[in-house]
Order: structure tokens, then C-alpha cells, then sequence
């Protein structure tokens, strides 16, 4: 990534918006002639349900699980920011019976929510209000690169929240219960067993950040505003929310000095993207770099999914962190003091 250069070419909204427009109408010509088809499509008697990034569709996998055939709009390892949907993606979202997807993401997504006709529309944002842990690149809807920012007014990252998460899953359980009267009571079991697992997460979080020599960390993306919020972080990030953004020369010099008053060890970047700039400035200060995933995708779902992936990530935040200081030295000092007073004065 180029640090301080323009970007050059159409934004994304405004490439989004062209594919989204031709691939409307290529759509339609495709399901007038043909009816459409995707893995989704038939169904073979499951709820049709649609997810448009890895954890909406961990959620519809879980809750719904034999009794629904899902499709994800986004292949494994791709960046979901940057979708952009086929013809035969946007018919297999016009035929879905539930649709799954978090609004102001993808843009191409939310835009093909709206012309289907599907009765069970689960926007995750609903499950609790956007918090805006944006940097420079949100103001006055322009970063100081000068780049307009897009996407959700607030953070749209709240599945690395346990907690949010769990209360996302609640919503699409009780969608899942009214699309299918039929299977009600196995999808209230499955979300309440998701719920537990989730909450034995957030416990394990809890546990393993509560006494940290550090409470500071620096990512790449700032992906972890709600993670950082609800375990007594601070979330000091190179880029913003916005994953085009990119960090002026002032952002920068902001991320050394915190990082140097704060002991920072580690400079974590995510798996999607070049960790080149990370590796650039873990190397400027001398600090190693690590992992830190932020979930929007998963690169082999046969070997990992969203706790096992959670778990690497307390994992490697408590490496980073460090563990707790020693606190037996003031209780020493005291028994020492005690023991001195104790000990009768020699005579002169």
C-alpha cells in the first residue's frame, strides 16, 4: 500500500454501483430466459437462506443447520469490502427465502436486498446501535487523504464482539422460527446452544484480558473498536474502519508515540490483506508482528471457523499483552518492614 499518494480510478462506490447496475440487468435477462439456478436455488425442500459474508453465514450454518441449504455471497478468503456480485448471485438472492446480511458492508449486497422480495430480511445492524470507532478518514465524510470515506456512519465490525454477536444470533433464530413454523423448536435449540458456546467465549475473554501488563494494542485495521470496548482495550490503528483508507504522515507518528509510551511488543495485521505496511512499521519501531484476525472471512472453513479463530485471536492478544505483573513484591517489602521492626536494635 502506497502511503500519502491519491488514489487513482473510480471509488468503490462508484464502481459497486456500475457492476451493480449491469449485473441487475444481466440478471434479470438470465432468470427471464432460465429461471436462475445456484446452490441455494432448489434448496431440495431446506430454507433457501442467503449470507453475504463468512459470519452471517456461520450463524445461518449453526442455527439452521440440516434444515437449511445456504449460500455465501463471499468465497472463502476474499475480502468481503470488495464484493461484487454475479448475475447469478443476484438472482439466487432474489429467490432466497431468508437473507442474512449486515447493512452499509457491501454495498452491492444491500442493493440486492432491496429488490428481493424475500419476507425474512435479517440486517445484523439491528441487533444493536453502530458505534463510530472511525479514525481521520470518517470526517466530514473525507479523511485527511482526501479520500471520501464509505460505508456504515458507525463500525460494522460488532461480530468480534461475543456478546453482540450472540445477540445477532438470537434475531436470526427467531427469523429462522417464522420462515420455518415447521422446524421452530430445532432452531430455538441451535441458537441457544450457539449462545452458550458464545458466552463461554466471552468468558474466556474476560479471564484471559483482565490483568494484562497492557491494555494498549496496534493493528493494521481498525477492526476491533467493540473487542477493544468490551474487554478494556485500546485499539490504536493504523488505518481506519474504512479498509481504503489510508494513514496520512500525522496518523502515523500518532501510532509510534502510542506505541512507545504504551510498551507496545507486537503490530498485529489480518490475514486478507498485505501485512506490508504493518511489517513496515512493527520494523521502524523494532517490534515483532502477529495475527489478529477480524473474521470477515475465513481461508479454509474445513479447518477453522468462528470460535477456533477467536480463540488464536486471545491467544495472540495475551502474548502481546503480556501477563499479569507479579504482585508479591509489596507483600514482601511489608513482611520485610514487619520482620526489621521486630528484630530488637542492637546495643551500642
Amino acid at each position: 500500500m502506497m502511503i500519502g499518494l491519491p488514489r487513482l480510478g473510480l471509488s468503490r462506490r462508484t464502481r459497486t454501483s456500475i457492476a451493480l447496475g449491469t449485473t441487475a440487468l444481466a440478471a434479470s435477462l438470465v432468470l427471464t430466459a432460465c429461471g436462475g439456478s445456484s446452490s441455494a436455488d432448489s434448496g431440495n425442500g431446506k430454507l433457501k437462506v442467503v449470507a453475504s459474508f463468512y459470519p452471517m453465514e456461520y450463524l445461518a450454518q449453526q442455527i439452521g443447520k440440516e434444515h437449511v441449504a445456504v449460500t455465501d455471497l463471499t468465497a472463502a478468503g476474499v475480502e468481503p469490502h470488495d464484493l461484487e456480485l454475479t448475475a447469478k448471485q443476484v438472482g439466487t438472492v432474489q429467490k432466497a427465502d431468508a437473507i442474512i446480511y449486515l447493512k452499509g458492508l457491501q454495498p452491492t449486497v444491500d442493493q440486492a436486498v432491496a429488490q428481493s422480495s424475500s419476507k425474512h430480511k435479517i440486517d445484523a445492524t439491528t441487533a444493536g446501535p453502530l458505534v463510530d470507532h472511525h479514525l481521520d478518514e470518517g470526517a466530514d465524510d473525507a479523511g485527511a487523504d482526501g479520500h471520501k470515506h464509505e460505508g456504515p456512519a458507525g463500525d460494522p465490525h460488532i461480530w468480534l464482539d461475543p456478546t453482540r454477536y450472540a445477540a445477532i444470533a438470537r434475531i436470526v433464530g427467531d427469523e429462522f422460527a417464522k420462515a420455518d413454523p415447521g422446524h421452530a423448536e430445532d432452531y430455538r435449540k441451535n441458537t441457544d446452544e450457539l449462545v452458550t458456546g458464545l458466552t463461554a467465549l466471552d468468558q474466556e475473554f474476560r479471564t484471559g484480558l483482565k490483568d494484562t501488563k497492557s491494555k494498549t494494542f496496534v493493528t493494521s485495521h481498525a477492526a476491533f473498536g467493540y473487542l477493544a470496548d468490551r474487554y478494556g482495550l485500546t485499539q490504536v490503528a493504523i488505518n481506519g474502519v474504512d479498509p481504503e483508507s489510508e494513514p496520512t504522515p500525522a496518523r502515523l507518528a500518532a501510532v509510534q508515540k502510542a506505541a512507545k509510551d504504551n510498551g507496545v511488543t507486537t503490530v498485529f495485521f489480518e490475514t486478507l490483506v498485505s501485512p506490508k505496511l504493518a511489517d513496515t512499521v512493527a520494523k521502524d519501531l523494532g517490534l515483532k508482528t502477529a495475527v489478529l484476525d477480524p473474521l470477515e472471512g475465513v481461508k479454509d472453513p474445513t479447518k477453522d471457523d468462528y470460535l477456533t479463530v477467536m480463540k488464536q485471536n486471545l491467544a495472540n492478544l495475551e502474548a502481546a499483552l503480556g501477563s499479569p505483573a507479579p504482585a508479591p513484591a509489596a507483600a514482601e517489602a511489608t513482611t520485610g518492614a514487619a520482620t526489621d521492626a521486630a528484630t530488637p536494635a542492637p546495643a551500642n
